[in-house]
């Protein structure tokens, strides 16, 4: 298991969270919606409502709204969302992954191909990029949680494969399939996770830097403005001193 983060790019695209929150709300109730609609009201019997709203609570979502969301997929609202995934190449050829959660297929389609023209990308055909990245759980805790050696005795203990660390964070992965007893071995070693999700990891890293790094990270940051975009992964890997000079 690996210790080592190449995922700091993740920080840069998360550190607008005051400017993004409303947004965050809305794709956390969106997903919440959603899931209550697929499945049972009750979290505890439907795995993908307790991951929603485990993550909604996570970003201090109040129980009304969590509640409200839920009764809204009870009531059919949500009969028209549909799940539509988008795959392209962003600048330096780095892969990007695009979930949607929608009502419109062909406003999605327009806006996703119109943000990845927009920012020296190009929208593929399904499968031109998801063959480099794993299907996989991961499971995010602050890196007050613990020590790096403590989140890997325990992510190791609760049978996870994989953890990498940086100073903001501590990101573990497991097996799409066992996300819920890790994540709930989890929480009863180190507490409340900050998310918990069914997500893409790349299987290698595209290096990018320069023009190319800055273009890129207006692409991903334009995505997930986007209001029907819940989930952006890329797996470009960009140096910390790079990521500095982005971010000033």
């Amino acid at each position: 298991m690996a210790g080592h983060s190449k995922f700091k790019n993740i920080m840069h695209r998360k550190g607008r969270a005051d400017a993004a929150r409303s947004r965050l709300f809305s794709k956390l109730s969106r997903e919440i919606t959603v899931a209550a609609k697929h499945g049972l009201p009750d979290p505890a019997m439907n795995p993908r409502l307790r991951l929603a709203v485990a993550n909604a609570k996570a970003e201090s979502m109040s129980k009304d709204v969590i509640e409200r969301a839920i009764k809204k997929g009870q009531g059919g609202d949500a009969e028209s969302y549909e799940e539509i995934r988008y795959e392209g190449f962003g600048p330096g050829g780095v892969g990007v992954i695009v979930e949607v959660l929608t009502d419109n297929r062909n406003r999605a389609a327009s806006n996703v191909r119109s943000i990845f023209g927009k920012n020296g990308g190009n929208l593929g055909e399904t499968g031109a990029v998801s063959f480099m990245f794993d299907r996989v759980g991961q499971i995010v805790y602050p890196a007050a949680a613990g020590s790096e050696d403590a989140i890997m005795d325990a992510a190791i203990e609760a049978g996870a494969e994989d953890v990498e660390s940086d100073e903001e964070t501590h990101t573990v992965f497991t097996a799409f399939e066992s996300l819920n007893e890790v994540a709930q071995a989890l929480e009863g070693k180190l507490g409340a996770a900050k998310s918990t999700a069914i997500a893409w990891r790349p299987k290698s890293l595209t290096p990018v830097d320069g023009d190319a790094a800055a273009t890129l990270m207006k692409l991903i940051d334009a995505l997930e403005d986007d209001d029907d975009v819940q989930n952006v992964y890329s797996n470009e890997d960009i140096s910390a001193e790079e990521l500095e000079k982005l971010a000033s």
